[in-house]
């Protein structure tokens, strides 16, 4: 059936993957600012790890399901996957509109929890669209496409609090208990973008219909109910192709390191280079310019992904994915050649480093993924695949900071240590079958 699918045009594939964008400001929004709703909320600092779970947990729940449903739906109209993209985009266009206007911590923690749900009802689907669509030699171009948008989604949707006090002169300080007027502004903007940009996708594209015998297939797996649906799951876990086993050790590794630098690069640029204290005009001067290099990331990540299918076609995913990574452990690693904050310009070329690396991981394993899945089973494969992501956050999220502690570790220590293991990610990429024993 692979071979059967008609190659698609540029602005096809930019159609199909438009819709991304607007994903990505649901979770730039929230990375860029949550923490600091839930601080103005009256959360305790070591509150906060413990309330930014609901994504990983979300994540490990809800895409194996919404794979498994999305494989087995058909709407006359919206087709497989479109469905899903608009009812979850609906959801979280909702939660960003009210999540600013929380009365309290605990209203703020419930919203993202929804927030996330529904996101992940957005996004596992479009990971699934592009194996849909595409024919294998397209699949990493779709995927680039995929980065090029949560690329440029994420420089605006962490720019926004910045644009709207500097621009349009909105308040950005607040009273305790109450947020920003730049924040809130930013969130509405957000949710305006996610729904009018999937709605984009779900207008201009359009689905293959399934053959007469998946629509046999459909029907009779809708009977089996909720206790067939979860067999079924448990019997992909157990029967994962070889291949798929490779990426996921790879993703197990890859994961946990962008984890630390997210958890402490920022801390690092203001405490260890700008070498401030949490409230003084240092630490304040490091955050920020961090935010800023933060922003140059990933403009170079949208970049970098529309050269990402030329390097695949010359040097094969594996070894391109393999390089991006080894690249963005060594420019974490090279943050212990800065001094101070005179040699602060270097900090661009760490996270330029870091974008090239970041563009890959949204791109390459699930190229080499969707080239070893049956045809239909994508979906539930992809939401499964999603366990190697979110496994790692939740280990990271509830023992790093014990080891770190037990270690007396320090946050640049942390950061390299992150390095490190995209350096390991790197080599266990290079022990992946590059040919397909398992369709």
């Amino acid at each position: 059936m692979q071979n059967s699918k008609p190659k698609l045009s540029f602005w096809q594939i930019w159609n199909m993957s438009f819709g991304f964008m607007g994903i990505q400001f649901g979770w730039g929004l929230q990375m860029a600012n949550m923490s600091a709703i839930y601080e103005n909320l009256g959360a305790e600092p070591e509150q906060i790890p413990a309330l930014w779970l609901a994504a990983p947990l979300t994540g490990l729940i809800v895409q194996p399901i919404i794979g498994y449903l999305s494989d087995r739906t058909w709407h006359p109209v919206l087709g497989r996957r479109r469905p899903y993209f608009l009812i979850g985009a609906i959801l979280s266009s909702l939660c960003l509109f009210i999540m600013p206007n929380s009365s309290s911590l605990w209203m703020a923690a419930g919203l993202l929890w929804i927030l996330d749900s529904s996101i992940n009802i957005s996004m596992e689907p479009f990971r699934a669209f592009v194996a849909d669509k595409l024919p294998e030699e397209q699949r990493t171009t779709g995927f680039s496409m995929q980065s090029f948008f949560i690329g440029i989604g994420a420089t605006i949707a962490s720019a926004l609090p910045w644009v709207f006090t500097n621009w349009f002169g909105f308040e950005s300080s607040s009273v305790e208990g109450q947020i920003g007027d730049n924040v809130k502004w930013s969130f509405y903007l957000g949710g305006i973008a996610f729904i009018g940009a999937v709605l984009y996708t779900v207008l201009t594209t359009k689905e293959y219909p399934p053959s007469t015998l998946e629509e046999e297939e459909r029907k009779r797996e809708s009977k089996k109910g909720f206790g067939g649906g979860v067999s079924e799951i448990l019997h992909a876990i157990q029967n994962m192709p070889s291949k798929m086993k490779q990426l996921a050790l790879v993703q197990f590794v890859t994961w946990p390191g962008l984890f630390l630098m997210w958890f402490y690069y920022t801390p690092t640029v203001a405490a260890e280079i700008f070498g401030g204290t949490p409230g003084s005009d240092a630490y304040t001067e490091g955050q920020n310019y961090a935010g800023l290099t933060y922003s140059f990331e990933n403009v170079v990540t949208f970049l970098f992904a529309l050269m990402l299918p030329v390097l695949a076609g010359k040097f094969g995913k594996k070894w391109t994915h393999a390089l991006c990574l080894m690249i963005g452990g060594m420019g974490l690693i090279g943050m212990n050649v800065i001094g101070g904050a005179e040699g602060k310009t270097l900090l661009f070329v760490v996270m330029a480093f870091v974008g090239i690396a970041w563009s890959s991981i949204l791109t390459m394993p699930y190229s080499m993924l969707t080239d070893c899945l049956p045809e239909n089973k994508i979906g539930i494969y992809m939401g499964i695949f999603n366990f190697f992501i979110v496994l790692p956050e939740i280990i990271a999220s509830v023992f790093f900071g014990k080891v770190m502690q037990a270690l007396d570790l320090s946050r640049i220590g942390a950061v390299t240590i992150g390095g490190g293991l995209l350096i390991l990610a790197a080599i266990l990429t290079l022990r992946i079958q590059e040919k397909n024993v398992e369709n």
